[in-house]
């Protein structure tokens, strides 16, 4: 008797392992996605069954034509000529998320900035080097408290006031594309959108994504990919805003494309790039901007009053030598290299 209840549980153990070998076999592959979009490349990882690429590139159309203020047809242009129309939800959503963030840092972040980026070369119209006078001037008709939304209209104090969305939506297609993969069910994958990034589950084998922080090298062609540093992340959503390769110089002097909304003028601060760690990819993406701006010891003392949310500087010190200052949550997540 003994040994016929071995018997049956030695063949119940053998069929279980096969099962669950057969099951561990019978997982959908990962499968990777690459193209070009917003003037930048995008790379996607996912496990899934099927190819997701045709949905993934429709989503992304979509999400130009509302919040690209290079397409003349988007809603973001269509605002900024002041045409009367509601706006979708792509918009409404990134515009309130904005107007959060702007109240949150106290106007580091401000998505009325486009004049300025525009004068100063770095925005979606050509703007000449703008002298004293014409940043006085523009500073008139920026400030995200001159804007609302009301019934999914923006209404504007004044109708010269222009609207960029450029520190925010790469990062919230980021989002957008991560919210369409959970919806097909997929529980791992890697959303990589010019360097904007959220991550959920493992990777394909089997561990936490890796992912690199670049070093911040003058470089406006993005040849240059050295690493700082790597962090293991899942379930989250990473960016990473720097005066590294957004910039011209004029007369001897250096101008990044990050412009403080307050002065009107260029950031001249010791950090060189902000990458930020947050729920979501729009969060981090606003945020990193906003600490561009802050300067490091403002970004500092903010960080420490919202531990939710993680932070990576990388800045020169007096000597020119760079320094870096990571929140405990980044360096837990600092891989041994």
């Amino acid at each position: 008797m003994k040994s016929k209840k071995s018997f049956l549980w030695l063949a119940f153990l053998l069929l279980a392992t096969i099962w669950i070998l057969a099951k561990r076999n019978n997982q959908p592959p990962y499968q990777q996605a690459n193209g070009l979009i917003f003037g930048t490349v995008y790379t996607i990882t996912y496990q899934h069954n099927g190819d997701l690429k045709p949905e993934i590139e429709e989503e992304l159309k979509r999400f130009d034509f509302s919040l690209s203020p290079f397409n003349d047809s988007s809603v973001i242009s269509r605002v900024n000529r002041n045409e009367v129309i509601v706006t979708d939800s792509f918009f409404q959503r990134c515009f309130n998320r904005s107007m959060e963030v702007s109240r949150e840092t106290d106007g580091a972040f401000d998505i009325t900035i486009a004049p300025l980026a525009n004068a100063w070369g770095f925005g979606f119209k050509k703007g000449a080097f703008p002298d004293s006078k014409m940043v006085d001037s523009l500073l008139q008709i920026t400030g995200y408290e001159k804007v609302r939304m009301v019934d999914g209209q923006v209404i504007k104090q004044d109708p010269r006031i222009m609207l960029s969305c450029s520190a925010i939506a790469k990062g919230y297609s980021v989002d957008v594309i991560a919210h369409l993969l959970e919806r097909k069910g997929v529980q791992n994958f890697m959303v990589n959108i010019g360097g904007e990034v959220v991550v959920k589950g493992k990777n394909p084998e089997k561990q936490l994504w890796h992912i690199g922080v670049n070093k911040p090298v003058d470089d406006s062609l993005a040849l240059k990919q050295d690493l700082q540093a790597i962090l293991t992340l899942s379930d989250v959503g990473m960016a990473t805003s720097g005066n590294y390769r957004n910039y011209y110089y004029k007369d001897g002097k250096k101008y990044a494309h990050t412009i403080d909304p307050k002065t009107g003028y260029p950031v001249q601060h010791s950090i060189l790039s902000a990458t930020v760690i947050a729920k979501d990819c729009m969060t981090a993406d606003a945020f990193a901007t906003a600490f561009m701006v802050m300067g490091l010891e403002k970004a500092e003392v903010y960080c420490k009053a919202h531990p939710t949310i993680d932070v990576f500087f990388i800045y020169s010190d007096e000597k020119g030598e760079l320094k870096t200052f990571a929140t405990e949550g980044v360096q837990k997540r600092m891989l041994n290299q």
